[in-house]
């Protein structure tokens, strides 16, 4: 069902949009969590080791595909908010073109360089073919990761954030199914977690896109509606690729850090791969707020309200800060029985730095709330080039991290990247939070 986030308390809106998205994450986090600890458990902690060092790579390359959809889709709001119901479907249009063609390029590209990155990643030997097992068949699923995302996006745009919770908690459960197939019952080690949550993919973006486009009124347009359009397909491009770049820009950090982790051994990077499952499953709520405000925003400078991006940014701050804390206190007490699904009890070395990764995150959550909530306000409010800059921030600190305290202090200096990151995003994110919004006030009066 459409809805207008334009209108009514922002606090209301921001809840009632983002507790459905938080619900679907979760989901598509334990299935996550589900291939981690069958590898971990049944194949090994090279195994484990070996899914996880490529972590930074799997980022930077879907987290890409993930960002372009997302910018892809910013469009889509502004022009539901204006109203503009023609523009609109164009948009939808050349948005599904777009992304068949980056899709194609890209698999190509990451499934023929696989092999040679994971070798300038210094992945250890002893860990090696496991992880181009697994990386390789995540990226052949490249396009599966567009359908799921522009289509999902879009129905979010139209203010609907339960539909693609529901498709995604269905896949959710086959993935988890296909893990135990594929994995215990055909012996496909690795690849066989990789081509589940493939095809649990696939089927969510397929049901999506059907659902959608039988459900939405105002998604049913003639044949002047579907073609390509350059003027279209540059502001696509223009909302698009800066996205992908930021989370490819960030993810050159997180690489770099990766590298350097992986030269301390196995059992760090067995560490940083439970941590980094925690620590994925706990930031749920940032990466729902985030996903939030950039269709509120969106919506809400279509349709030229600018006193309200403000009080939601606010609103979806406060609530983040709130759950920042009380997540905290919980990791303390209970990250070490956590960090027991992905490894045996015996493994005791890994369990302690496992425990010690996620509390160092999670004591800077603060932070993190407010790079999810503002930069994705920013996207929201068509400045998507600024998510650039603010990339590079948090590049720069991941680099600093891997590049000088990890040599010089050992994995505390890996703990420390994420959150040095953050702070140093933030310095950025929230003076261009203020600058875009001025800007946006100073256009509207110009108009007038």
């Amino acid at each position: 069902m459409e809805k207008d986030l334009t209108k009514g308390s922002p606090f209301k809106l921001i809840i009632g949009f983002a507790v459905p998205m938080l619900l679907g994450m979760l989901f598509q986090q334990f299935y996550n969590l589900v291939d981690t600890i069958i590898v971990g458990k049944t194949l090994g902690v090279n195994a484990l080791a070996g899914v996880g060092a490529t972590g930074a790579l799997n980022f930077m390359i879907i987290g890409f595909c993930m960002g372009v959809c997302s910018g892809f889709v910013i469009p889509v709001a502004q022009a539901f908010g204006a109203g503009k119901g023609a523009e609109l479907r164009k948009y939808v249009f050349n948005g599904y073109v777009c992304s068949i063609i980056f899709s194609v390029v890209l698999t190509v590209a990451a499934v023929a360089g696989c092999r040679a990155l994971l070798t300038l990643l210094r992945t250890p030997l002893d860990i090696f073919e496991y992880s181009y097992s697994y990386i390789n068949v995540i990226f052949i699923g490249i396009p599966t990761v567009f359908l799921y995302n522009i289509v999902s996006g879009i129905i979010r745009s139209l203010g609907d954030s339960k539909t693609p919770v529901v498709f995604l908690v269905v896949s959710s459960l086959i993935n988890i199914t296909l893990d135990f197939v594929f994995i215990l019952g055909m012996k496909m080690g690795v690849a066989g977690a990789a081509w589940a949550t493939n095809v649990s993919q696939l089927i969510a973006g397929v049901s999506c896109f059907v659902y959608m486009n039988r459900k939405y009124d105002i998604l049913k347009g003639g044949r002047e509606d579907r073609k390509l359009d350059g003027r279209f397909v540059r502001k696509l491009c223009g909302n698009g690729i800066p996205m992908g770049l930021q989370y490819s820009i960030t993810a050159i950090g997180s690489t770099i850090l990766q590298a350097s982790v992986n030269m301390l051994g196995p059992v760090y990077v067995a560490a940083m791969t439970a941590g980094g499952k925690i620590f994925n499953f706990t930031c749920c709520p940032f990466d729902a707020l985030g996903s939030t405000m950039a269709t509120y925003c969106g919506q809400n400078v279509g349709a030229g309200k600018y006193d309200r991006l403000g009080k939601g940014v606010m609103t979806a701050s406060i609530i983040g800060w709130i759950y920042s804390v009380v997540s905290f206190v919980v990791l303390v007490f209970t990250a070490r029985y956590i960090s027991l699904l992905f490894v045996n009890p015996e493994e005791t070395q890994i369990i302690e730095l496992t425990h010690r990764f996620i509390c160092a995150s999670a004591l800077f959550y603060v932070f993190l709330t407010l790079v999810n909530v503002v930069r994705f306000s920013i996207q929201g409010m068509g400045f998507s080039g600024l998510a650039i800059i603010a990339g590079i921030f948090e590049m720069a600190a991941r680099a600093f991290a891997a590049v000088v305290l990890v040599p010089a202090i050992g994995f505390d200096g890996a703990c420390l990247a994420s959150p040095l990151a953050w702070v140093a995003a933030d310095i950025f994110l929230v003076s261009a939070f203020l600058h875009c919004r001025k800007t946006l006030v100073r256009i509207s009066q110009s108009r007038h």
